[in-house]
C-alpha cells in the first residue's frame, strides 16, 4: 500500500466528516448530547405526577434501564436504546419519563386530566405492582405533584392545611409569577410527600422545568442529608481519636528518656492508620454531600421564589433545617482533616526524636568502636616488639649454631663473640623490615 492510500485509510473507530475530511473527536457527539440529557417532559395542567427516586449505587444503570425495558415490553412502546440515561415513552395508563443520575435513577410517572380530589387516585396506583416491586435500589424519594389549572377554584388555608394534613407548609409564587407552590416536605401516610402547584401562566416546557426542579430538589435535599447521619457517627470516633491523641501528646511531652519512645510511635502509628480509615469511609459520602447540597441551592436560584401570604419561602422552610445538617457535615470532615494534620505532626515529631537518639547511640557505638580500634592497635604495636624479640632471638641461635659450626670447622673465628655482635644487627634489622611492611601496608589500605 502507497503512502497516499496509507494516509487516505480511515483508523479503526475514527469518524471522519464527510465534506472536509477532517478527523472528529471520538467524544465529540457524546459531549455535544450532554447538554441535552435528562430533559423535562412537556406539562399542561391538570395532571398528576408520582415521583419516586431509588439509589441503585454508580454501577447500577444497565440494571435500571433493563426494568425500563421490561415495562416498555409490557406495553408494547419503544425502548430505550443501549446505553441511554433518559427516557420518555407513553405506555397508555400513564407517560414514563425515566432518568439515570450518577448514584440514583428517577422515575415519573405522568398523567393528565382533571383534578376533583389531590392526592387521591395517584398515578403510582396504575403502575404496575409487580414491576415496582422488582425496581432495584433503595427508595429513597417518594412525591406526588399535583399541577392545577388557572382555572381551578382558589384554595384557602383551610383547604391547603386539609390537603397537607399539617398548617406548616412552605409556599412561594414562582417562575416569574407564572405559578404557585405549596409544600411541606413530610411523608404522609403512604409513604409520599405532597407539591401542589397552581399554574398561572406557564408554558408546557416551564411546567416541565418547574417540576422537574421541585423533584431534583427534593432528590438532592435528600441525597445530600445521606452524609449527616454518617457525621453523628463518626463524629464520636473523631473524639476519640482526639482523646487518643491528646494522651500521646501529653506522654511525649512528659517523656524525659527515650526507652518508651518505640511504643509511643507504633501507638500514634495506629492511631494514625485509624484516621486514615476514617476519613477513607467518610471523603466520599461527604464531598457528595457538599456537591447536593450546592445543586439544592443552584435550583432554588432557578426557581426565582417571591413571598406571598405571609408564608416562608421553600428555600427559607428548608435551610432552617438543612443548613444545620450540612454545617456538622463540613464541622466533621474539617475535623477529620485537622486530626490527620495533627496525628501526622506528632508522628514527625516522635520519629524525629527517635531519629535523634539512634544518631546518638551511634554516635556513642562508633567512638566505642574508635577507642577499641586505638586499643587494638597499641595491643599490635606491642605484640610487633616482642615479634621482633622473639625473631632476633630465633635468627641470633641460628647465627650462633652457624659461627660455632664454622669455629668447629677449624675456621678462626670466636662463635661467642660473633653471636653477640650479630645481635643487635640482627635486631636492628628486623625492627626496620617490620616497620617498613606496617608502613607499606598501611600506604596500600
Amino acid at each position: 500500500m502507497s503512502e497516499t492510500q496509507l494516509a487516505d485509510t480511515p483508523l479503526p473507530n475514527t469518524r471522519y466528516w464527510a465534506v472536509k475530511g477532517v478527523m472528529e473527536h471520538t467524544l465529540r457527539e457524546s459531549l455535544a448530547n450532554e447538554i441535552h440529557a435528562r430533559p423535562p417532559p412537556s406539562l399542561t395542567a391538570p395532571c398528576r405526577i408520582s415521583f419516586l427516586a431509588l439509589t441503585s449505587g454508580e454501577r447500577g444503570g444497565q440494571r435500571d434501564r433493563d426494568h425500563v425495558v421490561d415495562l416498555c415490553r409490557r406495553f408494547g412502546v419503544a425502548e430505550p436504546p443501549p446505553a441511554a440515561i433518559f427516557w420518555h415513552v407513553d405506555v397508555g395508563p400513564f407517560r414514563l419519563n425515566w432518568e439515570r443520575h450518577n448514584e440514583f435513577s428517577a422515575y415519573w410517572f405522568i398523567r393528565q386530566g382533571a383534578i376533583v380530589h389531590p392526592f387521591r387516585d395517584c398515578v403510582i396506583e396504575r403502575v404496575p405492582a409487580d414491576w415496582l416491586a422488582d425496581l432495584a435500589g433503595e427508595l429513597l424519594v417518594a412525591t406526588h405533584l399535583e399541577l392545577e389549572h388557572q382555572d381551578a377554584p382558589e384554595r384557602g388555608n383551610d383547604d391547603l392545611n386539609e390537603l397537607f394534613a399539617s398548617d406548616n407548609l412552605a409556599a412561594s409564587i414562582v417562575a416569574g409569577g407564572s405559578a404557585r407552590v405549596w409544600t411541606d416536605f413530610r411523608l404522609q401516610g403512604d409513604g409520599f410527600s405532597r407539591i401542589l402547584v397552581r399554574d398561572q401562566n406557564l408554558t408546557p416546557r416551564q411546567a416541565g422545568r418547574l417540576a422537574q426542579r421541585l423533584f431534583e430538589i427534593e432528590t438532592y435535599r435528600m441525597m445530600a442529608l445521606l452524609g449527616f447521619p454518617l457525621a453523628r457517627q463518626v463524629s464520636a470516633q473523631v473524639s476519640d481519636a482526639e482523646a487518643g491523641l491528646a494522651q500521646l501528646t501529653e506522654r511525649l511531652s512528659s517523656s524525659e528518656g527515650t526507652s518508651s519512645d518505640p511504643e509511643l510511635l507504633d501507638q500514634v502509628t495506629a492511631l494514625a492508620a485509624e484516621v486514615e480509615r476514617l476519613s477513607a469511609a467518610v471523603n466520599y459520602r461527604f464531598n457528595a454531600t457538599r456537591a447536593y447540597h450546592a445543586l439544592v441551592q443552584r435550583r432554588f436560584q432557578h426557581l426565582r421564589e417571591q413571598r406571598f401570604e405571609g408564608r416562608s419561602t421553600l428555600q427559607e422552610f428548608m435551610d432552617r433545617r438543612l443548613s444545620p445538617a450540612m454545617r456538622t457535615c463540613d464541622s466533621v470532615a474539617e475535623r477529620l482533616a485537622i486530626l490527620s494534620e495533627r496525628v501526622g505532626r506528632a508522628a514527625n515529631l516522635l520519629r524525629t526524636r527517635v531519629d535523634v537518639a539512634v544518631s546518638q547511640q551511634n554516635r556513642d557505638l562508633l567512638a566505642s568502636m574508635d577507642r577499641r580500634a586505638q586499643i587494638q592497635l597499641r595491643l599490635q604495636e606491642t605484640v610487633e616488639g616482642l615479634s621482633v624479640v622473639v625473631l632476633s632471638y630465633y635468627l641470633s641461635s641460628l647465627l650462633g649454631y652457624g659461627f660455632k659450626s664454622l669455629e668447629q670447622a677449624g675456621v678462626p673465628i670466636n662463635a661467642t663473640l660473633a653471636t653477640g655482635l650479630a645481635v643487635p644487627v640482627v635486631v636492628l634489622t628486623i625492627w626496620f623490615g617490620m616497620r617498613r611492611l606496617r608502613s607499606k601496608m598501611l600506604a596500600d589500605d
